[in-house]
């Protein structure tokens, strides 16, 4: 089950995708990390899909990796009396803690939080941003508003309030349960919603323990100013382009992802560009052709990975949408300017021996037209270094722990494979050579370029280069 691309696909799995042949269906398509969402469904339904995919994994032989997606914190308004209000442009609305249901001047917002954080000037957007709101008179527990974009509101709609830091943590007692439960199942990644702060996602790490690998999802403006500090701590980042949307203006979207998917290339982390990507497949066999290209830009910009939301979860066509982005991926990687964009855009290596090696792979391969990079790597540093590169041929992730595996399958052009724990050097490049060939990375009379970090697991210590032969 190799890969002919180096960018991966996330699917999320939900009611139209949850039976163990159509999880079969999408992973042959080109799914490479199946997502559990924990805004929706039972814990039940989660581990169903969670044991399906580790059968999957036996089946198959190969690595499948799996994220827990954490709902975070939702803001909303409460009821209204009538279930349903217009609100006409200009008109005075009034926001507060009170229990009574809303009616066309005024609606309950249980949030103390936002309240606290509010000052006159400042903007709310209540369903997706489709309502306007400015504040003009706030306290402790109110808000005077005036309708800036009007429109029509209901029970329940989710409130944004963008650019204001809000002292809320991104983990709800719902969060922790569902933590708690995805460690346990075994999932190889954590998604965090709401992250306004560094300190969020280290709050998140202190609670995982490194049961999993963390992955920070930036949907807030206030987290894009803190970008640096959250791509540091966090194992890897998702362009979640939804909250992101509402919260900045969408001709700031495009820019903001092109620096996100910078910043994580540099550090060498992780990155991921989600929502909306194939969105008119949930109800069609077809994407657009914008949607296509919306595909294909975050694979120029060299994102690791690129997710499909309600395409897989509750669409009509999962598989095909899996499909179609398998092909829009492993087009745009055969586009001949392709490769000039991506070595165009690489960050220069750190002045360090490990970086400096991994640069050397990388510059000899492309010389001497090798198969394939081959890592060994006990905690993923050394393939994640590999990765980073964005070398022109694939990077063959060996590695002894099953956890690390799973992880690396998230990264841009890694095939993981799990292999028993080898001490010795020359027993490596063995196992390398026949890995490679079984797996048909090489043939005969074949170079590859061999890799690790000596003494095996010392994180970070990539130090050994050696080119090798298939004969």
């Amino acid at each position: 089950m190799r890969r002919s691309r180096k960018a991966k696909i996330l699917a999320t799995l939900g009611p139209a995708s949850s039976d163990p042949e159509t999880i079969a269906r999408l992973f042959e398509a080109g799914a490479d990390v199946f997502r559990l969402n924990f805004s929706h469904g039972t814990h039940e339904e989660h581990a169903v899909r969670y044991e399906t995919i580790r059968t999957l994994e036996s089946r198959f032989g190969r690595s499948v990796g799996v994220l827990a997606d954490l709902q975070g914190p939702k803001l909303r308004l409460g009821k209204f009396a009538r279930g349903r209000v217009m609100l006409e442009a200009g008109a005075p609305f009034r926001l507060d803690l009170a229990d009574e249901p809303g009616d066309a001047q005024r609606a309950p917002m249980p949030h103390p939080e936002i309240f606290a954080a509010l000052v006159p000037g400042t903007d709310l957007l209540l369903d997706d941003g489709k309502v306007r709101l400015s504040v003009k008179d706030c306290g402790a527990d109110f808000a005077e508003t005036r309708v800036v974009t009007p429109g029509p509101l209901s029970d329940r709609k989710g409130v944004n309030v963008p650019s204001v830091m809000l002292d809320l943590s991104p983990l709800t007692k719902k969060d922790c349960y569902d933590l708690a439960f995805a460690l346990d199942l075994g999932v190889d990644w954590v998604a965090l919603s709401f992250v306004q702060r560094p300190e969020d996602v280290a709050e998140a790490r202190r609670l995982i323990e490194g049961r999993a690998s963390l992955l920070a999802k930036l949907e807030k403006p206030t987290a894009v100013d803190h970008l640096f500090e959250i791509v540091d701590l966090a194992d890897a980042v998702m362009v979640a382009r939804g909250d992101l949307g509402v919260e900045v203006p969408p001709e700031d979207v495009p820019a903001l992802q092109k620096r996100i998917i910078r910043a994580c290339r540099y550090a060498g982390k992780p990155v991921v560009v989600a929502t909306q990507m194939l969105d008119s497949m949930v109800t069609a066999p077809m994407p657009t052709r914008a949607e296509a290209s919306d595909v294909a830009t975050a694979v120029y910009d060299g994102a690791d990975a690129v997710m499909l939301s309600a395409e897989t979860a509750s669409g009509d066509y999962p598989v095909e949408s899996v499909a179609m982005m398998d092909r829009i991926i492993a087009r745009v990687e055969r586009d001949p300017p392709y490769r000039g964009i991506i070595d165009g855009t690489r960050a220069q290596p750190a002045p360090t021996a490990s970086d400096a090696i991994t640069a050397a792979a990388r510059h000899v391969a492309q010389t001497i037209s090798a198969a394939t990079i081959v890592t060994f790597t006990s905690s993923g540093s050394t393939t994640l270094r590999a990765a980073r590169e964005r070398p022109p041929v694939p990077i063959l992730g060996l590695t002894s722990m099953e956890s690390v595996a799973r992880s690396l399958t998230l990264v841009w052009g890694v095939h993981s494979v799990l292999v028993e724990t080898i001490e010795d050097f020359d027993r490596m490049v063995d196992v390398a050579v026949r890995i490679a060939t079984e797996a048909e990375f090489a043939g005969h009379g074949v170079p590859l370029i061999v890799t690790a970090g000596l003494p095996l697991g010392t994180r970070g210590s990539t130090n050994v280069l050696r080119i090798a032969w298939v004969e």
